[in-house]
This record gives C-alpha cells, sequence and structure tokens, in this order.
C-alpha cells in the first residue's frame, strides 16, 4: 500500500508540473498581459460610469458594448498627450491601409496634429482639397459645423471621408487671415502617384515624389533607369507637400544617392537604450549627381527623413520653407478583431544626430510661396532651385 501511495503521490506531482508548465508556455509563447497589481487602478469607476450612462442616457440602445470597449481604448491613447500614439478601429484601420495603398475616396489631405491643433500637413497633387485651395500649415477649425479644436486626428479622418460626389465644408485659419474661411469640398476617389520626372534646361533631371508609399521604390527604380539614359547631369528632388510614409522606402530612395553604409536616420529609442542606425544599401548610382532639394511646411515623415540625410551626408542645400517636423517613429500594433494600436516607439535623428521631431529641417535658403504666387501660377522655390543647381558644377 505504501508503494502505491508513493506512486499516486508521484504521478500528481508530475502531472501538477506539466501542467504548471504548460501554463508557463502558454503565456510566453502566445500573448502576455501586465495586470496593475490590486488596488493601484480602480475600475470601478469605469463600471459605475458604464451603468450611468445605462441608467439615464436618452437612448440607451445606442449603448454597445463593443463602442464601449473601443471609445475607452480610444481615451487611453488619447490620456498620453502624444498626437501621434492612436487607436484605430476595425473602419479606421482599413481607411489607414487604403491611404497607404494610394486610393481611396476623400479629398486628399494629409492631416495631424500640431500644437495640440488639427492641421493640414500636405493636400495631395492634383486631388479636390488642393484644388480647393488648402495649404499646408492651414488649422481646421470645423468639419461640416462640428467643432474640430480638440479632435483626434483619427476621427477627423473619419468625417472628412466620404463617398465619390458628396462633400464636406471645413472651416480654416490660415496664418496672416483675420477670421476663418468656409470651404466646400466634394469628394472624389484619389489616386495619389508616387513620383513624377521631367527634365528642365536640358540637363536638370526634376523629381517629384509625391509620398514614400509602396509602390515608390519600384517606380523611382524605374526613373532613376530613365535618368541614368537621359542627358541629364543634375538633380532637383521637389520633397514638398509630401506627408511621408514608409521608413524602409525611404531608405531604399537614399540608396541610390547616398554610397553604402553611409547613415540615412537613427532611431532614438531614449531612456539609455541603444540606438538604431539604418543604413544606405544601395547601388549609389546618383550619388554622383550635383542636387538641391526643395521641402516646405508639407515635407514630413518619411521625406524630412531623406532631405536630413542627403543634407548630412552630401552637403545638399535644402531650399523652400521649415519642413513639418514628424520625426517620430509609430509602430503598428495589431489587436484582435482587425484593430490596432499605433504607438509612438522613438524619435528620428538626422545622421549627425539632430531631431527632426516637432523642430522639423530648416532650409539653407529660404523662400516662400504667396497666395499672389499661387494665383499667378509662379513658383519662385522652383526658380531658387534651378538657379542654384545651374551654378554646381
Amino acid at each position: 500500500m505504501n508503494s502505491k501511495k508513493i506512486i499516486y503521490i508521484a504521478i500528481l506531482v508530475v502531472c501538477f508540473i506539466a501542467v504548471f508548465g504548460l501554463g508557463i508556455w502558454i503565456g510566453v509563447a502566445k500573448v502576455a498581459y501586465h495586470v496593475p497589481q490590486p488596488g493601484t487602478i480602480d475600475f470601478s469607476l469605469f463600471w459605475d460610469a458604464y451603468n450611468k450612462l445605462q441608467q439615464n442616457f436618452i437612448t440607451p440602445s445606442k449603448i454597445t458594448d463593443q463602442k464601449v470597449v473601443y471609445g475607452a481604448i480610444e481615451g487611453m491613447t488619447n490620456s498620453l498627450g502624444d498626437p501621434y500614439t492612436d487607436f484605430f478601429d476595425p473602419n479606421q484601420a482599413k481607411m489607414f491601409e487604403q491611404n497607404l495603398s494610394g486610393s481611396f475616396d476623400g479629398i486628399g489631405v494629409e492631416i495631424g496634429i500640431k500644437q495640440g491643433l488639427l492641421t493640414v500637413i500636405a493636400p495631395l497633387k492634383g486631388t479636390p482639397g488642393e484644388k480647393a485651395g488648402l495649404k499646408s500649415g492651414d488649422t481646421i477649425v470645423k468639419i461640416n459645423g462640428q467643432d474640430a479644436t480638440n479632435m483626434a486626428s483619427d476621427e477627423a479622418v473619419s468625417l472628412i471621408r466620404g463617398p465619390k460626389g458628396t462633400s464636406v465644408t471645413l472651416t480654416v485659419l490660415r496664418d496672416g487671415w483675420n477670421n476663418t474661411k468656409d470651404i466646400k469640398i466634394t469628394r472624389d476617389t484619389i489616386k495619389v502617384p508616387s513620383i513624377e520626372w521631367s527634365l528642365k534646361d536640358g540637363d536638370i533631371a526634376y523629381v517629384q515624389i509625391y509620398q514614400f508609399d509602396d509602390t515608390l521604390s519600384s517606380d523611382f527604380e524605374t526613373i532613376a533607369l530613365k535618368i541614368l539614359q537621359s542627358p541629364a547631369k543634375k538633380i532637383v528632388l521637389d520633397l514638398r507637400n509630401n506627408p511621408g510614409g514608409y521608413l524602409n522606402v525611404a531608405q531604399d530612395l537614399a540608396g541610390w544617392f547616398l554610397q553604402k553604409g553611409q547613415t540615412v536616420t537613427i532611431e532614438d529609442f531614449g531612456k539609455g537604450k541603444p540606438q538604431q542606425i539604418y543604413k544606405a544599401d544601395g547601388n549609389s548610382d546618383l550619388a554622383n549627381y550635383p542636387m538641391v532639394i526643395l521641402i516646405n511646411q508639407g515635407s514630413a515623415s518619411a521625406s524630412e527623413i531623406l532631405a536630413g540625410a542627403l543634407r548630412d551626408d552630401r552637403n545638399i542645400k535644402l531650399i523652400g520653407t521649415k519642413s513639418f517636423g514628424k520625426g517620430c517613429v509609430q509602430e503598428v500594433v495589431n489587436l484582435r478583431g482587425g484593430s490596432f494600436l499605433k504607438v509612438t516607439i522613438a524619435n528620428w535623428l538626422t545622421p549627425k544626430g539632430n531631431s527632426i521631431s516637432d523642430v522639423g529641417l530648416t532650409p539653407d535658403i529660404k523662400v516662400d510661396i504667396t497666395d499672389q504666387d499661387i494665383q499667378q501660377k509662379k513658383d519662385p522655390q522652383l526658380d531658387k532651385a534651378l538657379e542654384i543647381i545651374n551654378s554646381l558644377k
């Protein structure tokens, strides 16, 4: 009996260890959650508010559990005070993916939060927003009469977007205006080209990059080969009104203009953590072409990374106005049900270690474009770029 009892106890111990080990494996291999210690967060307040809404809101049928969860997560990200850390529910996630695929219905304007205000980063080329007269730096005060001064950018996008043929009215304030103006814009299907080029003055390749989307690397390769086979001996790279996109695309393009191994950008995580250095890894076929770069307030994110790298590594002059200053790194963290978080995890630094975030890039040669210039279809920034590039050997 004693030996049977010992065997029985041994089997129980083995089973317990196996179950315990399996639990640890599942926790580590699948999902690990940080659960606050009891007493550190009083979640009873959340449920108290939820129940009070159910009891007192005029139409409690509009309160759905899923919307409550999404709203709570959105509130949690908003509480961080970082305009680039956002929660995207499944519908917003789909719109975000459409943005980077290059085709969607809307007005074709990239927006973001700057100094706490909903701001036009850039109206994309040939879109209803550009044709209606929106400019980089415009503050959006209202959307269809709804106050937008404290609105998150993803909420604003969902209000501005809509089916082709419908309209949206933006109340806008611009530097130099004494009063706001209402701008009514008819939505359309937005298909933005990633890049265009032309030959100017016989030997200058004028290259306009509109966004760093998932097609740009291959599109740029096609155009770069044409430039190499053309009479072009110099390059004007136009990054104005380019709201950015993918870092790896900016790194790909830098590989054409920089020598292999030169730094493109530095990812700074702060808190004493090791920095991540991204280096050029291309063919350097355009590295010996004299260049100038055009930037303005609509140049953001990946376009600032590329411009900053070419200035720091090759001393290429930047012409135009100060860039937007979106120099922080976001990581997309997928959540269940098709939603995700876009979380700021680091800041971008130029190869010389200068921060882009909130500061932007100051041009070496400042040239403004006035409303009168736009009306008369003049481009003094491009004129200056051509003047400078013609003086380079």
